[in-house]
């Protein structure tokens, strides 16, 4: 399968050289950014780590970079791992007492729904610096764009391949490590797991914070190619639906999997909005909930795992 990816990737690399249209270069960005989320988040939510708060992540990245960039003048090849980082570091911080108390299944999840939240109405409330509901806009430069990360379509689809192989590989390194086979035992059964010697909480706190600093990373770069920050579309519960819906969509278990599940998610959204436009504003959340609701009882290791049982 890693073939497969590094194929996958050489191919796209070149489709910008081709005179692809700026509409489909949009679609291929915004796929692969939203692919490094998915992948980021199947990292945990393939071990029972079920997080429905990966916007809390995305949006600290997100306006950490921004602010920066906006009050600091600190450029956002600068801010971009120091909003990363910031967002590793709330992981730990939030997920660290839901490890040593043992909170899991569906009360961890309802942690994370809490905490993700909890980020979102802090952005809110700071309108003076994050702009609050109306959002927020970076600084443009038009004479130094490359030091404000404002490139083209073809520069950010090309920084959009990059950021997402990066997310393959550190999936692929994941799943070929120690930590992957501790992870499964501990999914299993916790106790039994720490009986043998796993180190149960230091490893689903180190699970987390690699999920959470990919997430944030695809999250952050895409409300740079926007370069537009809104708290709901980078730390609302809709954002960190999409996540998941794209993981468990394409197949949370399959190293292509999210990034599949990307792809059908976006065509699904631009399909809605062509074929409703404002008419029916609440097409896609509608539709996602339906669709999540069958996958997960016709095909629980998406489409990905679909195929790989009937090769």
């Amino acid at each position: 399968m890693m073939g497969v990816a590094l194929a996958l990737a050489v191919a796209l690399a070149v489709v910008p050289l081709l005179g692809t249209p700026d509409y489909f270069l949009h679609l291929g960005i915004t796929s692969m950014l939203v692919a490094l989320a998915g992948t980021g988040w199947a990292m945990m939510g393939r071990f029972g780590l079920v997080s429905l708060g990966h916007g809390a992540f995305i949006g600290t990245a997100a306006y950490v970079m921004a602010l920066l960039w906006n009050e600091a003048g600190l450029s956002p090849w600068l801010g971009l791992p120091i909003g990363v980082a910031a967002a590793m570091v709330l992981a730990a911080l939030l997920r660290y007492p839901c490890f040593r108390l043992r909170v899991i299944g569906h009360y961890f999840a309802l942690v994370t729904l809490a905490a993700g939240e909890i980020v979102r109405l802090m952005i809110v409330a700071l309108r003076d610096y994050t702009g609050g509901s109306l959002g927020m806009t970076p600084r443009l430069a038009p004479d130094n764009a490359f030091a404000a990360m404002q490139f083209s379509k073809a520069g950010f689809w090309w920084m959009a391949l990059l950021v997402w192989v990066f997310g393959i590989v550190v999936w692929w390194w994941l799943d070929r490590s120690m930590s992957s086979k501790a992870l499964a035992a501990i999914n299993e059964d916790q106790d039994a797991a720490a009986s043998i010697g796993i180190h149960v909480t230091s490893e689903k706190l180190r699970v987390t914070v690699i999920s959470a600093g990919v997430a944030a990373l695809g999250g952050a770069l895409g409300a740079q190619y926007r370069l537009y920050l809104n708290p709901e579309s980078l730390a609302g519960i809709g954002l960190s639906l999409q996540i998941v819906f794209g993981a468990i969509a394409g197949g949370m278990y399959s190293l292509l999997g999210p990034t599949i599940g990307a792809v059908f998610t976006i065509a699904l959204e631009e399909s809605l909005r062509v074929a409703f436009g404002t008419a029916f504003i609440g097409a896609a959340p509608l539709v996602y909930g339906v669709l999540l609701v069958l996958f997960i009882l016709f095909l629980p290791r998406g489409i990905a795992g679909f195929f790989e049982k009937r090769r």
